[in-house]
Parts: structure tokens; sequence; C-alpha cells
């Protein structure tokens, strides 16, 4: 119950701050409006934490990544063909200076949406060639995210955080099966162990496979012939239908005040 409450109280408060255009009752999740949401982020830590300075980027320009590859280790960073490439996550990047006057990452979002069965289904849409079929097949676009999760970890290469999340919705990544009722009251089963229906198996290579909707932008250290190794895993949230703010915030929220801590920026 302390949870929720405090949930609710900081959702209050970063509605107070943030463009009232974006927090209608059904305000819901797409790729363009996770942007809108860590822009309110980006004013909500600026207001929480007057002691720091934080800034926002829409992209970075590889370039600068394999500069940072490359300060860490020369091997790294030499290979480049297109010197104009970037990567422009959903939400953008929020980065924060640190005491030695470098810029630090503190959260970067994107969300993506796969599968519209559940709203085919329930207003009794048939979908397919013919329009005969009940589900479609599960199509490959989320593939396309490894690439700026990817980019973000040679960015953060020398980090002890991973402020990465991955806002999921739609059929396509389902984490159990659900039930879905057509108009005239027949109930389809959508299976989250379906291989025609889920992709979100293709996604969790990005966490290692850890449990999906935690918090994971500490980086976890295992041991591997007694050397030590650093794992960078994305923050993978998930469900079926629309993310709303009210989700959203908190969970953005918590990442990055979990990013400050671990710069030992915030106690």
């Amino acid at each position: 119950m302390a949870k929720k409450q405090t949930d609710r109280l900081r959702i209050e408060k970063v509605r107070g701050q943030g463009p009232k255009e974006i927090f209608g009752e059904k305000a819901k999740i797409h790729d363009k409006s996770v942007n809108s949401f860590s822009k309110v982020i980006f004013e909500t830590l600026k207001k929480d934490f007057p002691d720091l300075e934080f800034r926002f980027r829409k992209s970075i320009d590889k370039k600068e990544i394999n500069e940072k590859l490359n300060d860490v280790d020369a091997r790294l960073g030499v290979t480049i063909f297109l010197p104009k490439a970037k990567i422009s996550p959903d939400g953008g990047i929020i980065e924060v200076k640190d005491q030695e006057e470098k810029w630090r990452v503190v959260l970067v979002c994107e969300a993506k949406h796969q599968g519209k069965d559940i709203e085919n289904i329930s207003q009794g849409i048939l979908v397919g060639k013919n329009s005969d079929q009940v589900l479609m097949v599960a199509g490959n676009a989320i593939e396309r995210s490894h690439k700026n999760i990817n980019e973000i970890r040679n960015l953060m290469i020398d980090e002890k955080h991973f402020p990465y999340v991955l806002f999921l919705q739609g059929s396509n990544f389902l984490t159990e099966t659900i039930s879905v009722t057509k108009p005239d009251g027949t109930e389809v089963i959508l299976k989250h162990d379906n291989g025609v229906l889920n992709r979100i198996d293709r996604l969790t290579a990005s966490n290692y496979s850890l449990p999906i909707n935690q918090n994971n932008c500490e980086n976890i250290f295992i041991s591997i012939d007694g050397k030590s190794v650093m794992l960078q895993s994305v923050s993978i949230y998930a469900k079926p239908k629309e993310w709303t703010v009210e989700e959203m915030l908190p969970i953005m929220m918590t990442v990055s005040t979990t990013s400050l801590k671990i710069l030992g920026l915030t106690e």
C-alpha cells in the first residue's frame, strides 16, 4: 500500500511539472509519446535535484560512441563507415554532469508496440491475406531495438549502471496466457508460449533473460574462471495492452534516481 501511495504522489508531482497535453485520461504510450514523457522526467529531475545539472539529447553520434570506446581501450572504436551516423532512441537521452564535469547517462527509454490481436479480436476483425484468420503472424520490427541497445552499451562500457528502459506493448509480448472476448461473446485464448504469436524472447537477449518488469539499472557482476565480468542489462517492461502515463512515469523516475545513486550524486 505504501509503495502505491508513493507512486501516486510522485505521479501527481510530475503531472504538475509536465506538459498538460500528454496527461489526458486516455493518454496512451506509443513510440512518439515516450519522448514527451522523458522530457517530463527531465524537467522533474531538474526541480527535484536543483544542485545537479541535467541535459536532454535527441540523439548521439556514432563518432562520439567510438571515441568513448577508444578512450577506454585503443583497440576499440576504430571502425566507422558513415561519419554522420547516429542513434536516436524514442525517448532521447537524459544525462547529468558529475563532480568531474563529465556528462553521465541517467535514462534512455524506448517504446515498441507490436501485435494488434487483442484489439482485432475484441472488435471482431479477421486478418490475413483472405481476412479469414483470427491471429496475425508476428512481425520482426522490434529486432531493430538491439542496435540502439548495443550502441548505448558501447557508450557506457565503463559505467556500473545501465539505465535503458524498454517498454513493450501488444499481443506479441505476452508474458502470460490471456483470454479475449469477441463481439459475439466467444472467448479466444492467446497463449504466451505460442511461437507464431510471441516475439518477446527476441528481446530478452538484451537482459540476459532476467525477469521481466523489474529495474535492472544496476549492473550485475559474475565470475568466470576467477575473473569478474560486468553485465549491463536492459530493464524490459511488457504488457499486452497500452501503457499509461500513470504506469510509466514511476518506472522512469525510479530508474533515473537509481542512476543518480549509483553515480554517487545522491544518497
